[in-house]
């Protein structure tokens, strides 16, 4: 997959000062980019994680998910560490773009659960591509990750394209009235390794 690096730049937050670099997904023209912090191409494995976009959780800060809040963990894990990378990826509501998202929530307004929703609109429950990543990874020099997810397709995609993964680190956060039944059916139907307490409300 033609991914190619375009430019990077100094990137200030409140958890500290990021390298940003980006990306340009030659087939779709997506704009991916990369935060990292300390040196992640001395050989060594590297706190990572693979954030996929989502506007609503992220920029609006949506109680429906989880995803603003792994964002924020995963960049003050990263900051506390010193060194790691967050991959923030233009794959908007598990792949199905923003206006299809919008047209899922409206489905789950009236009952149906995240999968569900998908399906109905015609897609698949899940239809991100992490090979996305290989060619960042490869600009990046990292060859092995501590991966910060709760999503076990991350680590199989990373391991079938040669990524070591020393460690998975749970991110485990976010947990609301409003998004109780969207994490349930992430662990009960996409395998999502979200803990006792999630893994309750899906039995």
């Amino acid at each position: 997959m033609a991914v190619n690096y375009i430019a990077s730049s100094q990137l200030p937050t409140q958890w500290g000062t990021f390298t940003m670099h980006g990306f340009l997904e030659e087939a779709s023209g997506k704009e991916h980019v990369v935060l990292t912090m300390g040196d992640v191409a001395d050989g060594e494995p590297v706190l990572g994680r693979l954030h996929s976009e989502c506007l609503t959780g992220d920029a609006l800060f949506s109680l429906r998910c989880d995803c603003g809040f792994q964002l924020e963990a995963a960049l003050a894990a990263i900051a506390a560490e010193g060194r790691g990378a967050l991959f923030y990826l233009r794959q908007e509501g598990r792949g199905i773009g923003l206006m299809n998202k919008i047209r899922a929530y409206n489905l789950q307004d009236s009952g149906a659960d995240t999968v569900e929703a998908n399906e109905q609109l015609g897609f698949g429950a899940d239809q991100r591509d992490y090979a996305i990543c290989q060619p960042m990874l490869k600009h990046l020099g990292i060859t092995s990750l501590k991966l910060l997810t709760n999503n076990p397709r991350k680590v199989k995609a990373l391991e079938g394209f040669g990524i070591e993964i020393v460690q998975r680190l749970p991110l485990q956060f976010g947990l609301n009235p409003h998004n109780s039944k969207y994490l349930a059916t992430k662990a009960g139907k996409l395998g999502h390794m979200l803990g006792n307490l999630h893994q309750a409300e899906a039995d």
